[in-house]
C-alpha cells in the first residue's frame, strides 16, 4: 500500500495516482488537511507527500505540519520509502534539519530541469535523463538537510531535489499535474490569472516530454518501494 498524504484540496494526486493505478499499485490518500490521521509506519509500503498553498513552518495555522514533519522523520529513520513533491519536499528539509526560506527562488510554469551527477546516478531519477521537463509552481524554496544529497537544480532554483537518508527524497517541482490543475492553480491570484493561457499553452506543447517523465519517476519509487523486482 502507497499512501498518499494531502495537505491541500486543491492540490490532488493527478497523474501520480494514475500511473500508481497503472502500476497495479494500490494507494489511499490521507487528507490530513481535513483531519484525518496518518497512518502506522507498519501498515505502508511507501509515502508520498504532496505540495499545498501553506508554508513548511506554518505550523500555528495548519497544526497538522507539525505532526507531519513527526511522521516524516520517522519514515526517514525507518528507512521507508518516502517522495515529497514540492511542500512536501520542503517538510522532508524542515524535517532533517534543512531550512525552508519563504518567497526565495520561487518558480512557476514548465520548466527544464538538470540533474547533478549524484542525481543522475540516483535510482529515483533512473531513466529520466540528464536534462528533463516538469511542473513548477513555488513561492518557497528548501535547503539541503545536512546529511542530504543533492540531485537536480534549475537556473532559477538552485535546489530542486535531494535524497536523505537511502530511501527519502524531496522534489521542488510537480510531476503529478495535468492541464485542469494547471488552469486551476493559475486562477488562484490575479497575478496568475492573467497569464492562464500561457501556462496551459506551454505545458501542452511539452506534456508528452512532461508526462513521460513523471511516469518514470513513479515506477522509479514503486520498484523502490518493493512492488516490482
Amino acid at each position: 500500500m502507497i499512501h498518499i498524504i494531502q495537505n491541500d484540496p486543491e492540490v490532488p494526486v493527478g497523474i501520480v495516482g494514475e500511473e500508481l493505478r497503472r502500476c497495479g499499485v494500490e494507494q489511499t490518500v490521507v487528507r490530513v488537511y481535513d483531519g484525518e490521521q496518518l497512518p502506522e509506519l507498519s501498515v505502508t509500503s511507501g509515502v508520498i507527500v504532496l505540495g499545498g498553498a501553506m508554508g513548511a513552518n506554518d505550523d500555528v495555522r495548519h497544526p497538522f505540519l507539525a505532526d507531519l514533519k513527526r511522521f516524516i522523520g520517522a519514515l526517514v529513520e525507518q528507512e521507508k520509502p518516502l517522495m515529497g513533491i514540492c511542500l512536501g519536499g520542503q517538510l522532508l528539509s524542515a524535517a532533517t534539519g534543512g531550512e525552508v526560506t519563504s518567497n526565495f527562488n520561487g518558480e512557476k510554469g514548465t520548466y527544464s530541469i538538470m540533474l547533478t551527477d549524484e542525481g543522475g546516478e540516483d535510482r529515483l531519477f533512473r531513466g529520466v535523463g540528464l536534462a528533463f521537463i516538469s511542473f513548477q509552481w513555488h513561492n518557497d524554496s528548501f535547503s539541503i538537510p545536512p546529511r542530504g544529497v543533492r540531485l537536480a537544480f534549475t537556473e532559477t532554483c538552485h535546489n530542486q531535489a535531494f535524497r536523505v537518508g537511502s530511501r527519502a527524497w524531496g522534489v521542488q517541482f510537480h510531476p503529478e499535474v495535468n492541464r485542469d490543475i494547471v488552469r486551476e492553480w493559475s486562477s488562484w491570484t490575479p497575478e496568475t490569472a492573467a497569464r492562464t493561457d500561457e501556462y496551459v499553452a506551454t505545458f501542452q506543447e511539452w506534456e508528452d516530454d512532461y508526462r513521460s517523465v513523471s511516469r518514470q519517476l513513479v515506477a522509479n519509487f514503486v520498484e523502490i518501494a518493493g512492488f516490482v523486482s
